[in-house]
């Protein structure tokens, strides 16, 4: 693994030299059959508008998927993404990257997945980091939308490097995760594929499973489109970089500006519904690269006092699966 990790500085160096804090909107957008092929599904994959959109659907029949061509240590990847509409109860859509199929026993993973609900109820991003198979620590966090995002397309991105990950919705970060040292190997530091997929969570997505994935309601269609994969590939057998370092420098973010953190600190006060490093029922003490932020433990503990504070362990205990409240849906 000595080889992945130095390829991993280098790229770091490599980055470092032609990202700055701006948006990524100067990056290429390329065709489906460029970066990516079907994962599984059959005709549940669709690919439209000259091969620059995807459509993937879940029925009774299966659910669907793709996968990048290429595996990646570090570097930025984003869709834009519109959600299936209705009763979306256990559907879930996930976009990610993962190393599961190289590494069974200690893989990585980080991601992004859209949890569906049931009618007249929001859908819900929960995001998740783990690495080297340490999935016993969840590291989730759940939070609602200031928008629909069944009514039209959002981008939805993921900048991972040696140091950090920070997730993005329109260019807006919701989510920054800072390597420790005291993570060690369960920050995710192998090379990993991306992924797309919609399938059936109904034992989990909704309420825990209490609400299930109705058919009636199908076909679900997740619409992926404005794909971008920006990053090192490796070749595996080789242990050899690709890096493409010819993009504009203010194409990629390096981080979190100011502003930037100022908006993502407005959108985690107004629409951050879970976190696992306040979650008091898992942890009495939290994971070693958490921040206690005075303000979000205070807020969650009045969003749940059960969860996030001292209450009684014969509560529910799933009240962080709800959605905002209208309260919380200000612009920010």
């Amino acid at each position: 693994m000595g080889g992945y990790y130095f390829l991993g500085f280098l790229l770091f160096c490599s980055l470092l030299c032609v990202l700055a804090s701006g948006s990524s909107r100067n990056l290429p957008i390329i065709a489906f059959d460029e970066g990516y092929t079907p994962l599984f599904g059959d005709n549940n994959l669709v690919i439209h508008r000259d091969g620059k959109s995807v459509h993937l659907t879940l029925d009774e029949r299966t659910g669907s998927g793709f996968v990048s061509h290429d595996i990646y240590l570090h570097g930025y990847f984003r869709a834009s993404i519109k959600l299936p509409a209705d009763y979306t109860a256990g559907v879930v859509v996930a976009f990610y990257m993962s190393n599961g199929d190289m590494f069974q026993k200690n893989h990585d993973e980080i991601d992004f997945e859209f949890l569906g609900n049931i009618r007249g109820k929001d859908w819900r991003i929960q995001t998740n980091v783990y690495g080297n198979g340490s999935t016993s620590i969840g590291r989730e966090e759940r939070y609602g939308l200031w928008f629909d995002p069944a009514e039209d397309f959002h981008q939805y991105s993921i900048l991972w490097t040696d140091s950090q990950i920070i997730f993005y919705v329109d260019d807006i970060p919701i989510r920054e995760v800072k390597r420790t040292e005291a993570m060690g190997g369960d920050f995710p530091s192998k090379p990993m594929t991306l992924y797309a997929t919609i399938w059936d969570g109904s034992d989990w997505a909704t309420n825990g499973g209490k609400y299930r994935v109705n058919y009636k309601y199908a076909p679900y269609v997740a619409e992926f489109s404005d794909l971008i994969l920006h990053g090192c590939a490796v070749d595996p057998m080789e242990h050899a970089a690709k890096c493409d370092n010819a993009q504009a420098s203010e194409a990629v973010p390096s981080g979190v500006t100011p502003v930037q953190r100022i908006r993502m600190e407005n959108f985690r006060k107004k629409h951050m519904t879970y976190s696992y490093c306040y979650d008091k029922l898992r942890y009495k003490v939290p994971p070693s690269e958490c921040v206690i932020n005075p303000k979000e433990a205070e807020r969650l503990r009045k969003f749940d006092p059960v969860t996030f504070g001292n209450g009684r362990h014969n509560a529910k205990r799933h009240r962080h699966h709800s959605k905002a409240s209208p309260a919380e849906t200000a612009s920010f």
